[in-house]
């Protein structure tokens, strides 16, 4: 299934799937990360296809799990930005999120036309990768207006972590132990990713969240025809989530 994207005045925003690309097993085939091991002449072709499909130039960074926020406004070349969330105000450069489990967020603050998108795997939320990003982008407009749309990730029916995990939540926020749910195995969790970011949106007041639910159809790890899952697979490609102005 493709996932479901809103229709926001003056923003294109995609979500890729794993098919409709070029790239062998197990990186098969619309694989959008040149630093898995894949064949980077396939993965520039499939980039290619991703950017004419979506009548934009998609930015990719170089992610490491961390909260750095850049402007991609001057980048020259992919790759050379160091940064897990990046926000943009020029048309048709899109802010790109590559994923294989994690959650990318993409933020649209309308009358400002600036578009923002952040890597939110566990460490970088934990970290405050979209605290960071709401402050830049309520530096630059009104926060009330702001739409946030969550990808697909790694679901909670899925994705298993230890105690460190649900402590980097709970220790700063007692609340957020709501996106956890104990195992039979000792000192086991399955937590909610999408859970957890919403509830940090929430906590700026925001509102306007769409996307992502937590149910399965939004799972990277259960829906292995629509989506690549390093979780699942261990070697695998990446998708890419994005948002332009236009």
């Amino acid at each position: 299934m493709k996932p479901e994207l809103p229709l926001w005045p003056g923003a294109r925003l995609f979500c890729s799937v794993r098919s409709g690309g070029v790239s062998a097993a197990p990186y098969d085939s619309l694989n959008l990360d040149d630093h898995v091991g894949d064949d980077p002449a396939g993965v520039a072709l499939n980039r290619q296809r991703l950017a004419d499909t979506w009548a934009v130039r998609p930015v990719f960074m170089r992610q490491v799990h961390g909260m750095q926020l850049v402007c991609i406004d001057d980048a020259v070349e992919d790759g050379l930005l160091q940064a897990d969330a990046c926000w943009s105000t020029q048309p048709a450069r899109s802010c790109t999120i590559l994923v294989a489990d994690c959650l990318p967020v993409l933020f649209y603050l309308c009358s400002a036309r600036v578009v923002a998108a952040a890597h939110a795997g566990w460490r970088g939320l934990a970290a405050g990768v979209l605290e960071v990003t709401l402050d830049k982008l309520g530096s630059l407009g009104d926060l009330a207006e702001l739409r946030v749309w969550l990808g697909p990730c790694v679901g909670p029916q899925a994705f298993e972590v230890g105690q460190e995990v649900r402590q980097a939540f709970c220790e700063p926020d007692a609340m957020a132990a709501g996106g956890f749910k104990e195992t039979a195995r000792q000192g086991k969790y399955m937590a909610d990713l999408a859970w957890l970011a919403r509830r940090r949106l929430r906590q700026y007041g925001l509102t306007q969240v769409q996307g992502n639910d937590s149910s399965e159809a939004w799972c990277t790890f259960t829906q292995q025809q629509s989506y690549f899952s390093h979780r699942r697979d261990g070697v695998s490609g990446r998708f890419a989530a994005g948002i332009a102005i236009v």
